[in-house]
């Protein structure tokens, strides 16, 4: 089993749109050892879309994992001084999440993850879904490109007539990513075609 021991604070954000796709992927790093403790904004929590319902989400979390779903910046503290992940990954990561932590906000559960591991010199894998990432996000994305400990899972253009701007991780890539990150290692190509 590839990830047989590795601890994981899974992180999701509220591109709702690419949701499914994570699950699999966690259901996949389950399948293969990993242990997941599950992080959510306050959106994920909270909100109902086309997509779902939050609390649909967050039982289906529960079940997949055997962890309760930390949802408040409370719950989450611990992971960092405790050193309780081994990775986080934030997958998916919007934008919006993407310029806070490129500029050190930390107003979510998700964001309080990634700073208590990052402070800690430990990895964390970022798969990017945004419409703006080549937008007003571009700037972002460029910081947390060249920041120690962060590494991406591949993205690109998922809809560059229609959407040019916008930007989405190849989700398959989630698991190869972290394997490179827990070596320090950046996943390459970074940039690929997304189909």
């Amino acid at each position: 089993m590839r990830y047989k021991g590795l601890r994981i604070g899974f992180g999701i954000t509220g591109s709702f749109c690419t949701l499914e796709a994570v699950f699999k992927q966690i259901e996949g790093l389950l399948a293969q050892g990993a242990e997941i403790i599950p992080i959510v904004t306050q959106e994920v929590a909270a909100i109902d879309t086309r997509y779902g319902t939050a609390a649909s989400w967050l039982s289906r979390l529960e079940k997949l994992t055997g962890h309760t779903v930390l949802k408040d910046i409370v719950g989450v503290e611990p992971l960092g001084p405790n050193k309780l992940v081994d990775v986080v990954v934030i997958a998916p990561c919007t934008g919006n999440t993407l310029a806070k932590l490129a500029n050190g906000i930390t107003d979510n559960p998700v964001l309080m993850a990634a700073k208590a591991h990052l402070r800690n010199g430990g990895p964390v894998v970022i798969a990017v879904s945004t419409n703006d990432g080549l937008g007003l996000n571009a700037r972002n994305l460029g910081t947390l490109l060249n920041t120690k400990n962060v590494y991406f899972v591949p993205f690109g253009q998922d809809n560059p007539a229609g959407k040019p701007n916008s930007l989405v991780a190849k989700m398959d890539m989630v698991g190869p990513t972290v394997t490179e990150a827990l070596k320090g290692r950046q996943l390459q190509p970074v940039l690929v075609t997304y189909n």
